[in-house]
């Protein structure tokens, strides 16, 4: 092997690196390499403690092997190996941005995100019912309590972002209004009427009707004030507590009354017969757009937020695997899309695995802050 042209870069042993450094190293070392040197890209997997679990970190490395092989041709060779290289870093980059990779710091102490705003106990716990209406208002419950926890997370977190969190803090919370604004206007333009169809009855959801409009002006204002910031510096958690506070009894309301109004729809004199052709449609119905309002709305926001403040423990872990999907899709629309706000997630109530965990503002608050979080 011929002598090395830089005694600082080893071509006669592994070079190791890390993801972030590996465009600008690997130039270097392509500038470096003797004529007689092949680099071969591979791959190694390390090993990161990461919340109970073992962790596979992918780590391009580098060695160097005799090349016995015209200059063109190794030319050639070099860039196959580049190209199987990059998709390898590009990996590891939103690997080390995803939320399975955040420190959780498990919930122990309030406040946490099941207030102020009440979460809802789903139907189907509490009836033992399995009609499709109780089913149906059960999905929705689930989703409502997403939204909640949301919105919680929010209020509690917002008195506390530092200078810093204030980008992300701003990104998370207009992601939630995202996910309100698709879901209110998916149950308007789609669900309602279906069902209204279904029971031969346009005025199953007159009360809510009602009950939406009664919030979305604080909503919009909502909305309005984040998306008008000149600058995330310009944040002002009192003043979006001010206009959260606006709307929240007239929201926590409806998303609880609507559960109530879809579960006893199974009463209703044109409901489908259990059994019949007519429920199995109907069923059909509420699994088909509940498979397709939140994706709809953003699969790298949306998404990633509903999923990380679904808590897979309440009711006796009785939705650890709701919504009901393959393990690596699941996995992928949390760890994959979720990296690309990777930022915003911090802010969420749960994991990536569903465990609810402290919120990160008030991670290092101090007991007067987290006293003035609980108000």
């Amino acid at each position: 092997m011929a002598a090395r042209a830089n005694e600082d870069m080893p071509f006669n042993q592994p070079t190791f690196l890390d993801p972030p450094t590996v465009p600008q190293k690997l130039t270097g070392i392509l500038e470096q390499a003797p004529e007689d040197v092949q680099l071969v890209v591979t791959q190694h997997h390390s090993k990161g403690q990461g919340r109970h679990r073992i962790v596979p970190l992918l780590s391009p490395y580098i060695t160097a092997l005799p090349r016995r092989t015209p200059g063109r041709l190794a030319s050639f060779k070099m860039a196959g190996y580049l190209l199987l290289v990059i998709p390898s870093i590009l990996m590891s980059l939103l690997l080390s941005r995803s939320p399975f990779m955040m420190t959780t710091t498990p919930q122990t102490t309030k406040p946490w995100a099941d207030g102020p705003m009440k979460l809802i106990p789903t139907p189907q716990y509490v009836t033992k019912k399995t009609d499709l209406f109780t089913t149906g208002a059960t999905h929705m419950c689930l989703l409502h309590n997403s939204i909640l926890r949301g919105y919680n997370s929010i209020y509690h977190q917002a008195p506390l972002i530092q200078e810093a969190d204030k980008a992300d803090f701003v990104g998370y919370s207009q992601a939630w209004f995202k996910f309100v604004k698709s879901h209110h206007d998916d149950e308007e333009e789609s669900l309602f009427t279906k069902v209204e169809d279904l029971l031969n009855d346009k005025n199953v959801f007159a009360e809510t009707h009602k009950e939406h409009e009664s919030f979305l002006g604080g909503l919009a204002d909502f909305n309005t004030y984040l998306s008008s910031l000149s600058s995330p510096s310009d944040f002002s958690g009192a003043k979006l507590l001010d206009i959260m506070k606006g709307f929240q009894e007239p929201f926590e309301n409806h998303f609880h009354s609507e559960i109530s109004t879809i579960a006893g729809l199974a009463e209703h004199p044109n409901a489908p017969k259990e059994g019949t052709p007519e429920a199995a449609n109907a069923s059909l119905t509420f699994k088909t757009w509940g498979k397709s309002t939140v994706t709809k709305a953003g699969t790298a926001d949306v998404v990633p937020f509903f999923l990380l403040n679904l808590d897979r423990t309440v009711e006796d872990g009785l939705w650890a695997n709701w919504p009901p999907m393959p393990a690596p899709i699941k996995w992928g629309l949390i760890n994959i899309a979720g990296a690309w706000h990777w930022g915003w997630w911090k802010f969420a109530s749960c994991d990536a695995s569903g465990q609810p965990r402290e919120l990160y503002a008030l991670q290092n608050a101090s007991a007067d802050d987290k006293a003035k979080a609980e108000l």
